[in-house]
Order: structure tokens, then C-alpha cells, then sequence
């Protein structure tokens, strides 16, 4: 199945490799990922190339579910295995989304109750942080918050998403 977001009209289908780097900045932003590419070597590459296909090529550039689902099962997923790390990315990515702050509660919400109290408390926590920055940047004018180097830390080790 096609989707209209993530492949403009043309004779020739795109690839997993493009449709994926559309989607990756549909929903990451354009700020967040030129600070990535402009990390990039030819070591990790490979890793960026798998998670471009694979991840936003295959998975998130397919429209069976809507982008605002697919946010919060990523969240949630995110939560319900410890994987903290890319939480902060991800609700920054929800104003691309359209999954609300009540939509990413709900979502920890359900990590408490099927995966546990200290995985939905964490992960609360950082949407609050990253919630806050948000708010302040809104506050301040800037044009979108993906413009904001909050999520820009390439010693945390996620500039590929």
C-alpha cells in the first residue's frame, strides 16, 4: 500500500531507502535529521541505511495505521522495554504526528499496567521534561521545535534515527 505522504507522485515507485528518509523527516523533523546526517561516517552508514529502510521505509512510511497510532505504539514500545534513550525524540516527533500529550499518557498509561509502574514512572518523567522544552521553545519562537538542539546529543548515541 502507498503513502501519499511519503511518496510524491511519479512514474517510477520509490525505494524503501527514500521512502524512508521522507518519512524519517515527515515525522523527525528536517533540523533533527540534517544534525544526523551531518554525523554520519562511513562506519555507521550501514546502521543508518538498516533503520532508514527498515524502520521508516518499511514500518513507519506504511499508512495501514495512522501516524498518530504508530507514535504511540512507539512510545509505548519504547517504554514497556527499557529503551529510554529515544523517548524525548519521539514526543518531540508527536507534533508531527498528531498525537496529543493525553494520547502519550494513555499510551504510559498501558506500558504501567502491562509492563510495569517504574517503566511508565520513567518514561512520564521524560515526556514531562521534554514536554516542558517544547513549551519553552514555543515560548520563545522558535520556528519548530525540531529546530531545537535539545535532541541534537551525539554523545547519547541515537543520531541515526
Amino acid at each position: 500500500m502507498s503513502d501519499s505522504r511519503t511518496e510524491p507522485p511519479s512514474a517510477v515507485p520509490l525505494g524503501r531507502l527514500e521512502r524512508g528518509t521522507l518519512a524519517r523527516r515527515e515525522v523527525l523533523g528536517d533540523a533533527h535529521v540534517d544534525r544526523a546526517e551531518a554525523s554520519l561516517t562511513d562506519f555507521d552508514r550501514p546502521f543508518r541505511d538498516l533503520i532508514t529502510e527498515g524502520a521508516w521505509g518499511t514500518v513507519w512510511a506504511d499508512d495501514t495505521i495512522a501516524r498518530r497510532e504508530r507514535s504511540m505504539l512507539t512510545l509505548a514500545l519504547l517504554a514497556a522495554t527499557g529503551n529510554f534513550e529515544e523517548i524525548p525524540m519521539h514526543v518531540r516527533a508527536t507534533e508531527n504526528t498528531g498525537a496529543s500529550r493525553e494520547d502519550v499518557m494513555q499510551a504510559f498509561l498501558h506500558v504501567a499496567i502491562y509492563a510495569g509502574v517504574p517503566k511508565a514512572n520513567h518514561a512520564i518523567k521524560l515526556a514531562k521534561a521534554t514536554f516542558a522544552e517544547l513549551d519553552a521553545e514555543h515560548r520563545a519562537g522558535l520556528d519548530s521545535p525540531a529546530d531545537s538542539p535539545a535532541d541534537a546529543d551525539p554523545a547519547a548515541g541515537r543520531d541515526h534515527e
